[in-house]
C-alpha cells in the first residue's frame, strides 16, 4: 500500500494546489506527519485514508491503488465504452483481447484529441509514426510465426526489419521530445505553447469522462510492466 498511497496523496495535494502545511491543516495532522506519509516512512491509520479521501474528492480504493480511477471504478469490458473505431460498433472475440483494445482505443481517442488541440503538423506525423511503427512490429511478428505467409507481403527484408522499424521508433521519439521542448527538427516546426498539454487526473476525468478511466488502467498496467524493483526507485 504505501508506494501508491504516498505517490497518490501527494499527487493529489499538488493536483489542488495547496501547499503541505495548508493539506496538514485541513486533514487535522501536522506538516511533519504529513511530510512522513508523502515520502512512504510512515503508514496511516484508515481513519485518516478515509479523511484524504474526503478531502480530494476521490475513493478509498483510489488512494490505495486498488483503483486507477478516482472514483474507485473497477473494470469491465460492458463498461467500457466502445471506441468511434470500432467495426460496426462492435469488438468480436474473447474478453482479453476486447478489454485490451478498449483500452488502447480509447486512450487513443485522448492523445489524438490533445493533439487536435495544438495543431503542430510534426508533432501529429511523429507521434502517429511512431505509434504505426509500433504496431507494424506486432504485426510483422504474428505474420513471421506461420511459416506458410509469404513474405512478400512486406519490401523491408525480415532480416533488417526489426532494427530498422526501433531505429525509425527512437527517431520519432526523438522527434517528439524535441518538438514539445521547443527545438525546431528536421521533422517541422516546434511546438511553442504547450498549453493544451495542461492536464491532470481531475481534468482528464472531467473532460473525458468516457475514456479517462480507460486512459488511468492503460497507465497503470503499463507502469506495472516497467517498475522498477522495491528499493531501486530513483
Amino acid at each position: 500500500m504505501a508506494s501508491d498511497f504516498n505517490r497518490i496523496i501527494t499527487l493529489l495535494r499538488k493536483e489542488k494546489g495547496v501547499t503541505q502545511k495548508e493539506a496538514a491543516a485541513a486533514l487535522g495532522i501536522s506538516q511533519a506527519l504529513l511530510s512522513h506519509y508523502e515520502k512512504g516512512i510512515r503508514e496511516c491509520g484508515l481513519d485518516f485514508v478515509v479523511r484524504v479521501a474526503n478531502y480530494y474528492d476521490v475513493s478509498c480504493d483510489y488512494l490505495l491503488g486498488r483503483s486507477a480511477d478516482r472514483s474507485g471504478l473497477t473494470l469491465s469490458v460492458e463498461e467500457l465504452p466502445e471506441p468511434e473505431s470500432a467495426k460496426d460498433g462492435v469488438f468480436h472475440g474473447s474478453v482479453l483481447p476486447v478489454l485490451n483494445k478498449k483500452l488502447i482505443s480509447n486512450s487513443l481517442n485522448i492523445l489524438y484529441d490533445k493533439l487536435n488541440a495544438c495543431p503542430n503538423k510534426a508533432l501529429v506525423t511523429e507521434v502517429s509514426a511512431y505509434l504505426m511503427l509500433a504496431v507494424y512490429k506486432m504485426f510483422r511478428l504474428m505474420h513471421a510465426s506461420a511459416p506458410k505467409n509469404p513474405a512478400s507481403m512486406f519490401r523491408v527484408p525480415t532480416s533488417v526489419y526489426q532494427g530498422y522499424s526501433d531505429a525509425a521508433m527512437n527517431i520519432a521519439h526523438a522527434n517528439v521530445q524535441a518538438t514539445l521542448s521547443g527545438e525546431e527538427t528536421a521533422a517541422g516546426s516546434p511546438v511553442k505553447d504547450a498549453s493544451a498539454f495542461v492536464m491532470t487526473t481531475e481534468s482528464l476525468s472531467r473532460e473525458y469522462p468516457q475514456f479517462a478511466t480507460s486512459l488511468f488502467h492503460l497507465i497503470r498496467t503499463s507502469e506495472a510492466r516497467i517498475e522498477l524493483p522495491r528499493g531501486k526507485e530513483e
